[in-house]
């Protein structure tokens, strides 16, 4: 008997639970960087380059390309951020000072799993089967910083894709993905907030608790010559349910859905051992609004948790990523990235983001993939997001009074296994 799928279901439970308890990610906003050690050594390119079942995270047409395959990932994540607020409260009447000085957040280790697998169909199909996640929401100071400790959010996101891909031709590929997400928030030390709450019990310190949603992702591949190959794949947005517990503190009743997101790409090849990656992506959280609602005006003009309730104030992020693959005659692959963006924080939304300093713009990566026949592989990446610190003003204090620094970086270990 083949006890191979019994396996790999029971792989796939276990990676559920793993999720369930939380994950983060390096991050562009709070999406990853990249999906598989493959990918994240190219600092997250790769649209148009078919290299490892988990491309169906950013391409489901290139699982056409990648034959039947399994993918087994455990990555270590690092994230350091912390605040310093300037200044001493003013202690006027309808203000709100912070205690001035730094505060780190404690939470600073993540085990982040993940699977990928893919299998043919006929002659020119697969279906695929992915799972992976975003996070970078999670932060955990031990100071009360509006008033109660412990103060933070943890927010993860996992998604399970099922995949069809096919190749309409030897050289060109389609495919799409069917996501269904699953997101798991908890916030604490919010109590300062609830005389702006349309649901004071609903506001801050409930757990954790759980939302279901679902979107698409389609996408497309071609090898125009040997030489040079082009992608494109968009995600809609993923509707998720509400998070009912947090329905005082998020716009629209506890609403947070997942943005969309396209992903444009080329990879030229000079030789047939070097591969060299470009990609462009773009992420619309301003369609959400409970990431996109500013703080002011609306936490006067609205109650937390209406549809005009106030938010992060986060804007739409363009990331550009650069990766090359570098072959050797032996079993070794090389690989190097680095991508670039604008955190999507304005100045004047420091306060609430306190919470969530998703600040970091640059991630240099390296990597490498070891085979040992017979479709077994080893592949590693390593990512270095680099120090990133946005100030702007205490909008809840008097003009000029307070100053809020925040001040994020990471670094991430990836294994990968292939089989």
């Amino acid at each position: 008997m083949n006890h191979k799928p019994r396996v790999l279901f029971s792989l796939i439970l276990v990676l559920l639970v793993v999720f369930s308890a939380g994950n983060a990610q390096a991050t562009n906003g709070y999406f990853s960087h990249g999906f598989g050690a493959v990918y994240k050594a190219l600092a997250g390119a790769g649209v148009a380059f078919p290299r490892s079942a988990f491309v169906a995270a950013i391409n489901p047409a290139g699982m056409a390309m990648v034959g039947k395959r399994y993918e087994v990932e455990v990555a270590l994540f690092n994230p350091n951020r912390d605040f310093t607020v300037t200044g001493n409260p003013s202690g006027f009447p309808g203000t709100f000072g912070l205690a001035p000085g730094k505060v780190e957040s404690e939470s600073t280790l993540f085990a982040i799993p993940g699977f990928a697998g893919n299998w043919t169909v006929g002659d020119n199909a697969t279906f695929g089967l992915v799972l992976y996640g975003n996070g970078g929401m999670n932060t955990d100071y031990a100071s009360p910083v509006f008033g109660f400790a412990p103060t933070g959010v943890d927010l993860s996101q996992l998604f399970i894709a099922p995949t069809y891909a096919v190749k309409v031709s030897d050289h060109h590929a389609i495919g799409v993905s069917g996501i269904i997400a699953m997101q798991r928030f908890r916030a604490q030390g919010l109590t300062a907030f609830g005389q702006f709450s349309s649901d004071p019990e609903k506001l801050t310190d409930n757990g954790h608790t759980n939302s279901f949603g679902g979107g698409v992702r389609v996408g497309y591949l071609g090898e125009l010559n040997p030489a040079f190959s082009v992608g494109a794949s968009f995600q809609s947005k993923i509707y998720m349910g509400k998070l009912d517990d947090y329905a005082g503190l998020f716009a629209e009743q506890g609403g947070f859905d997942v943005p969309a997101n396209w992903t444009i790409g080329v990879v030229a090849k000079p030789n047939p051992n070097v591969a060299i990656l470009f990609d462009v992506q773009q992420i619309y959280y301003s369609d959400i609004v409970s990431i996109n609602n500013p703080l002011l005006p609306n936490l006067q003009t609205s109650q937390l948790g209406n549809d005009d309730g106030a938010g992060f104030g986060w804007e739409d992020v363009t990331v550009f990523k650069i990766g090359s693959e570098f072959g050797t005659e032996g079993p070794w692959d090389f690989r190097v990235g680095f991508s670039t963006t604008d955190q999507p924080i304005p100045s004047s939304e420091m306060v609430f983001n306190i919470l969530a300093p998703g600040v970091v713009e640059q991630h240099l990566t390296f990597g490498f993939t070891r085979e040992f026949g017979g479709g077994k592989d080893v592949s590693v990446a390593v990512t270095r997001a680099f120090s990133k610190t946005v100030s702007g003003p205490n909008t809840l204090e008097a003009p000029g009074q307070q100053e809020i620094e925040l001040r994020m970086d990471q670094w991430e270990f990836a294994i990968n296994f292939g089989f």
